[in-house]
């Protein structure tokens, strides 16, 4: 399906840049910073869905990168940079439509930029790519990107890892970057965020300080977060500067329990984890939350990243602390934050019934 709708007059001059999958978390703050960088004249936002969200230089096209008769080549032909961000987390309980989008997609997506000839891919890899990892310390772009295999997310980032390798062999005048952001959060993304990770279930007032007494410190959890807004910075200087290869993206400090109850005004009480995984387990069997016990799994498993790559060949310093970017997601979760996009509305049609009724983790 093709709509193209034009939302603003574009400039004549100036790079322009192709985004797949616009119209999500990251995609909107992509767009954003695209739209505010005077060397960008012009951005297509491509996206499954229409979008009405009105941007500066930017038009938007309706194209499901998921569907093998999408002509993906003639959207980016003509295109000085592609951004490729598009990706279901559901269904959790049907992986193979995940597949589908996400890797046989991300494929389609990549043969269109070697085939229209576009000088410069950027993809959103993920923490998730990597292998296990330690929690003491930072790796950097060289650790093993192999994945969690039990995990959908994470074997299909590890995979893509390997397709664009093969990518880059076959074109090498194609300028690839690979970003591998860790845990990305603000506050327009927070009811889309509940829908993909925890489900009509959970009341949003509980995000709110004082009302969670504690908050389990369970082995392994330790992990890092960061704005969407500087994600996206880091994506518009990775379309400038001439870079290639991976950069780790992530923010100070490590998040853990302990920072974690002090943003809930909680306190940290260590738990055994067999337990807890065993609930979420039988919660999701039950199609209660839509998070799947392998994806909670590899959570625990990922190492930190270093980030001195990005800091220092992209320039990119991070405009927010990891606590920032929870605190303002927390605040969305309690104002049923959202944008006027199909993934970052605020409510669904049918609203919480409907995701029960259509089904908690099988619906993408």
């Amino acid at each position: 399906m093709v709509d193209d709708q034009s939302r603003s007059e574009t400039p004549a001059s100036g790079l322009t840049v192709v985004v797949v999958g616009a119209t999500g978390n990251v995609g909107t703050s992509v767009v954003r910073a695209l739209s505010e960088e005077p060397a960008v004249g012009s951005i297509l936002g491509l996206a499954r869905r229409p979008c009405h969200l009105s941007v500066a230089k930017t038009r938007w096209a309706c194209v499901d990168v998921g569907d093998p008769q999408a002509n993906l080549e003639s959207h980016l032909r003509g295109a000085d940079a592609v951004i490729n961000l598009a990706w279901l987390f559901q269904p959790t309980h049907n992986p193979v439509t995940t597949w589908r989008t996400n890797v046989t997609g991300s494929m389609r997506v990549f043969d269109a930029v070697g085939a229209a000839e576009v000088p410069v891919l950027v993809h959103a890899s993920s923490v998730g790519a990597y292998s296990p990892g330690p929690k003491d310390r930072f790796v950097d772009e060289s650790w093993p990107t192999h994945g969690w295999p039990e995990a959908a997310y994470c074997r299909e980032k590890a995979y893509l890892e390997r397709v664009l390798d093969a990518f880059e062999e076959q074109h090498p005048l194609v300028r690839v970057v690979r970003m591998r952001p860790g845990f990305l959060f603000k506050r327009e993304s927070a009811s889309e965020q509940r829908r993909l990770f925890a489900g009509p279930l959970l009341p949003q007032h509980l995000a709110r300080p004082s009302l969670l007494p504690a908050v389990p410190d369970i082995p392994g959890l330790r992990f890092q977060a960061l704005h969407t807004d500087d994600a996206a910075d880091a994506y518009r200087r990775a379309v400038l500067r001439p870079v290639h290869g991976a950069f780790n993206l992530a923010a100070d400090p490590v998040i853990d329990a302990k920072e974690l109850a002090g943003l809930l005004r909680a306190r940290a009480v260590r738990l055994p984890l067999p337990p807890l995984r065993n609930a979420l387990a039988a919660a999701w069997h039950l199609h209660l939350v839509p998070a799947s016990p392998q994806l909670f799994d590899a959570v625990l498993r990922l190492p930190l990243l270093d980030t001195t790559r990005a800091r220092t060949e992209l320039d990119w310093t991070p405009q927010y602390s990891a606590t920032d970017a929870l605190t303002e997601f927390l605040h969305g979760l309690q104002e049923v934050a959202g944008a006027d996009t199909a993934p970052l509305a605020p409510r669904i049609p049918g609203g919480r019934a409907r995701e029960l009724v259509t089904g908690v983790g099988r619906r993408p």
